[in-house]
């Protein structure tokens, strides 16, 4: 289970990460992560590989990162069973891309952020951990729902590993709106 958990957690870094806060300017990158900023929580699944049909659930909170570019810092937890993973997120805009690491980085147990495009209600951050690459896509729906896709790159094709539903606020969820 722990080999399982660790996969787990090095995809649903790269999903926190999306679920966070806004950069100091006003421009397209800032508006979309004020519209994702503040509390998240939802279930997701592992669609594919090994631990295919592994449910999982995730809270997250994201707040402004303090330095003077765009960015993002996360924390919060995923609960796969009884097992519960912290999880942490610090990306900066560098130039017209994005760097970052999750949780550790790849020279740890975590993911790196290798670049990354904000367009209208959609975030498309490239991830890299050794001989992995792949990309985290989350769009926003409407106000209150986020969906999130975590690929892979094998051989020349990306493939979908991991998605997820985010609903705002864990308050709403409790109280059914």
């Amino acid at each position: 289970m722990s080999s399982k958990f660790r996969i787990l957690s090095l995809c649903l870094a790269v999903t926190a990460a999306v679920c966070a806060s806004p950069s100091v300017a006003r421009d397209k990158d800032s508006v979309f992560f004020e519209s994702v900023a503040g509390v998240w929580k939802g279930p997701g699944e592992i669609v594919a590989g090994k631990y295919k049909g592994t449910k999982f659930v995730c809270n997250l909170t994201g707040d402004p990162n303090n330095l003077t570019s765009a960015g993002i810092t996360l924390d919060g937890s995923c609960r796969v069973g009884v097992f519960n993973q912290k999880m942490s997120a610090v990306i900066t805009r560098k130039g017209k891309s994005y760097t970052g690491r999750f949780l550790d980085g790849s020279a740890g147990d975590g993911l790196d952020i290798v670049s990354g495009k904000v367009s209208g209600n959609r975030a498309v951050m490239g991830i890299n951990r050794k001989t992995l690459n792949g990309a985290m896509i989350a769009s926003l729906n409407d106000a209150e729902t986020m969906n999130v896709t975590i690929s892979v790159k094998v051989g020349k094709q990306m493939v979908p590993v991991i998605g997820m539903t985010l609903k705002r606020g864990a308050q709403k969820l409790a109280s059914g709106g």
